[in-house]
């Protein structure tokens, strides 16, 4: 198999570019991800989605994308319908546990066969996130609960109604995004919070989930663990919180580099997010000059690491056989807007 680097990148536009498609060859990224200036009509998607995978000559390639509902949500009408948020579903298990988890369960099977046509093989969901009074709106209706008995309920649900139908889910923000004060698109945000409230909050709706396959990281400083480093750069918070104290031992992902959370240039980014223990870096937005310098410090994808990769592809062993009609339908009895 053709060795990959250990990274997951963008791409400018709705179809890759002669140069784009020299760069990926060169440096062979692991997988790749989608945003919504990728996304056109179903045809140029599958397109883009085979030539990405065509580039790297690798047709098990994964090709992500943040598919959530709500107000993160790259695909839209037609080719997908506008989603509910998680809150909305966190309001119905608040109401009804057993339609909460079976609407979350529906909404993350749909979400299936929207992407899987489409090619797309991993969904940036589920959202395990637990937000406190007064955190930033960064994470906001896109949680499931301000509790984190419900966050990993509802989590659990739609990270089976994913796999039930062939994609990957990746947790994310671990160990936990919702006590933020700052959107981490624009500035790094510390959190103050003593260590017992962390671990009975914040942390447990991920070590409820970890056994999931693949995580993504925050971009956010616990000074109680390490008042240097974000998550993702801080190998404090990466061996003995998310490997020893969540007990997740699955694919790491960073979250973007490309965010201002991070600071520093993107070579010195990308190999303080390896050597702190994250298995791939991320980028997003697909400026060339950007991920060129991910890709100058990015190494190959060997080791533990390679093995995390390589069980990630095979974690979904078979799909189920659900029709899509039906579950649309079962899906409109609690959103019919959705439907």
């Amino acid at each position: 198999m053709t060795e990959s680097k250990s990274m997951i990148l963008g791409c400018a536009g709705k179809t890759l570019t002669p140069d784009e498609i020299r760069f990926y060859a060169d440096e062979r990224p692991w997988g790749f991800i989608l945003f919504a200036r990728n996304i056109g009509e179903p045809e140029q998607i599958r397109d883009l989605v085979a030539s990405m995978r065509d580039s790297v000559g690798r047709p098990q390639a994964p090709v992500f994308i943040d598919q959530e509902g709500g107000r993160v949500q790259r695909l839209r009408p037609p080719i997908a319908p506008n989603y509910p948020a998680g809150a909305e579903l966190g309001a119905l298990y608040r109401n009804d546990r057993d339609a909460g988890l079976r609407a979350a369960w529906l909404l993350a099977r749909l979400h299936a066969f929207d992407l899987l046509r489409l090619g797309i093989t991993a969904d940036c969901l589920p959202m395990l996130d637990v937000p406190v009074e007064g955190a930033s709106d960064v994470i906001g209706s896109r949680a499931y609960g301000t509790d984190p008995e419900s966050v990993a309920a509802l989590g659990k649900a739609a990270a089976e109604g994913l796999l039930s139908g062939g994609v990957l889910p990746v947790m994310k923000h671990i160990p936990g995004h919702g006590r933020a004060l700052a959107d981490t698109h624009f500035e790094l945000p510390t959190v103050n919070t003593p260590m017992e409230e962390l671990r009975a909050h914040d942390f447990a709706p991920f070590k409820a989930l970890n056994h999931l396959p693949i995580a993504m990281t925050a971009h956010v400083v616990y000074s109680a663990i390490d008042p240097d480093h974000p998550a993702t750069t801080s190998a404090k918070v990466i061996e003995e919180i998310v490997r020893g104290e969540i007990g997740f031992d699955g694919l790491l992902v960073s979250d973007d580099t490309s965010m201002k959370a991070l600071s520093g240039d993107f070579p010195s980014k990308a190999a303080s997010i390896l050597a702190a223990g994250c298995d791939l870096v991320l980028h997003c937005n697909g400026v060339m000059e950007e991920m060129a310098g991910i890709a100058s410090r990015t190494t190959v994808l060997e080791g533990k690491a390679l093995d995390r990769a390589e069980l990630a592809l095979i974690y979904v062993k078979e799909r189920d056989e659900a029709e899509e009609a039906e579950v649309r339908a079962e899906f409109a009895n609690y959103f019919e807007a959705a439907a």
